[in-house]
Formats: C-alpha cells, structure tokens, sequence
C-alpha cells in the first residue's frame, strides 16, 4: 500500500551528521515520489497550535455580518476574511466550499515591500485571536526555515540560497472553514476541488477531519491521514518551476465526508519568496534545458491569484 513518508523533522534540526543526512534523503524520496511528506515531530509547540484553532473556530461561529466586517479592503482577500463561496480552483468554476482568514507578514513603514504586504487585520469580537495567530504563524516561518535548509541540501545549492528566498518572504497562514451543510449543494460543488498550492512548499497543520487527497503518480488518488499535532509538507508551483519539476507541484482536493453537515477546520501555511526573488531553475536540476524560462515571484504570484478568483 502506498502511504505518505513519515518523517522527524526534529532528527534534522538537533540530530547527528547522519541523522541529518538520512532526513535529506528521505524527505527528497518523499517529495519527489509524493509531492507530500508528513512530520510526527517537528518545533511547532502543542500549545501553539490548540489555541490557534480554538480562536480560529470562535471566529468562524460569528455571524456573517460581523465577519463580513473584515474582508480587506484593498481587495485580492491577501489579509482577513474571504468569504464563503468566493474562492475556486484554477480548472474550476464552481466555488469551493470553504472561508477562510489570512495572516500576512508584518513589516515597518519604511520596508521596501511595504507597499505590497497590507497590515494584517484583527477581529476585535475575538479577545486572543491576533496573539494565537502570530504566535502560530511565527512558529510555522521557523518550521519553513528548516525544511528548506533540507531541500537545499537536497538540490546542492549553497546554504543560504532558500534562506535568502524567503527572507520578508510574502507567506501567508490561512485558517479554514469548512462549514456544515444542511442544504443541498451546487453541481460539482466540493471543500477545495483538485489544485496545485502556487508557493514553494506549504506546512498543513493537521486538520479536525479527513478528507485530504492526493493524486498520486500512478493517477490514483491517496488518502493523507495524520494524526493529531503532526504536520502535512507538499510542494508547490513555485519549487516545482525552479527544480525544473524534479520536484513536482502534486494535485490535492478536500473531497465532501459522507455527513456534510459536519464542519472541518484546517490551517495551511504557504511559504513565499519575497518579492524581489526571480524563479530560475536550481543548477542541479537543468538537464537537458530549462522547461520554464525566469519570471519575477511576484509577477508570477499575481496570476495565479487571478486565475483562482482572488
């Protein structure tokens, strides 16, 4: 039976040279074989992620008028709420069943990405929100960090080349709801239909319920289970465009349960390049040529955004 590598992520970080070396190696199957890894350890504290999702869930029970009050003004849903209904996969036009929160990175007046990272937006109904939140999405960004030093080893480019990438990088922490259902649904309807993240990698934090696919390289499609506290990994557009798809972006979806009228929550943190950073591919993974010519992160970030309504 094929089934997502479980890996320690916590033998990379404190581990011996060849605890190191055997994380790299099989962190590089997984992605490659999988596009998706899943961490039993990692340095994200329990604690952290039970509050974020108790807040996240009170949020989420307000009514729809008051969370309407924070959708972000400047458009694009790049902080605060997005609405039920509003977001659908780039090969569909039927809305996911889903809204969702977003926490950005903070920076200072005079940051030369000011201009492009809006502040973040804060319910003030939820006493507790903003600091689970940061909290959470602090933690993820150190999670990040490591992961992509492995990688890096992985690819053999030089030790700071992820770190540099994603330096004020424009991640992005994503609260999910997806709501009960009692009523019938649209046509085609699903909890996030078929998709490729667009970021380099994204950290999952374990869902209240299942429902996350794969799509395998056998064109099967692969339930990924975990169990609480772990971590879900997968690979994005961004590392499969600069690994000359070495590294694929894999196809996942959250398919409805058998009960819709059972609400599930998930927490997804997409790990960004800045936007100063061009998207070439990795010297190790040129080959025969480079299938996807240099475009600017952001440029690049922009589309995708379009395509799947935002």
């Amino acid at each position: 039976m094929r089934q997502v590598p479980e890996l320690s992520l916590l033998s990379f970080v404190n581990g011996s040279e060849v605890e190191r070396k055997k994380f790299v190696d099989e962190m590089m199957v997984g992605l490659k074989d999988y596009g998706f890894i899943i961490l039993v350890d990692h340095t994200v504290k329990d604690e952290v992620i039970k509050q974020s999702y108790h807040y996240t869930k009170k949020f989420f029970e307000l009514d729809k008028k008051t969370k309407m009050k924070y959708v972000c003004p400047d458009g694009g849903g790049q902080r605060g709420y997005t609405a039920f209904g509003v977001e659908h996969a780039k090969t569909s036009d039927v809305p996911d069943l889903k809204e969702f929160w977003h926490v950005g990175r903070e920076v200072k007046d005079d940051h030369k990405f000011k201009s492009l990272y809006p502040d973040n937006i804060w319910p003030e109904e939820v006493e507790g929100f903003e600091t689970a939140l940061q909290d959470l999405y602090d933690s993820l960004d150190e999670t990040a960090n490591h992961l992509l030093d492995a990688i890096g080893i992985g690819l053999d480019v030089p030790k700071e080349y992820f770190r540099e990438m994603v330096s004020d990088g424009n991640s992005i922490l994503r609260p999910i709801h997806y709501p009960g259902i009692k009523d019938g649904v649209p046509r085609g309807a699903v909890r996030a239909a078929a998709h490729e993240d667009i970021n380099l990698i994204t950290i999952l934090v374990g869902a209240t319920s299942s429902g996350l696919e794969l799509l395998d390289r056998d064109g099967q499609w692969l339930a990924v289970k975990t169990k609480d506290r772990q971590l879900i990994v997968d690979s994005g557009d961004m590392m499969s465009r600069i690994t000359n798809g070495v590294i694929p972006a894999t196809t996942h979806r959250v398919v409805n349960p058998e009960d819709l009228t059972i609400p599930r929550y998930s927490m997804p943190y997409f790990v960004h390049p800045n936007p100063d950073t061009t998207l070439e591919c990795v010297p190790s993974c040129v080959g025969d040529g480079a299938k996807f010519p240099p475009i600017n992160s952001h440029k690049f970030l922009i589309q995708r955004l379009k395509e799947i309504g935002l």
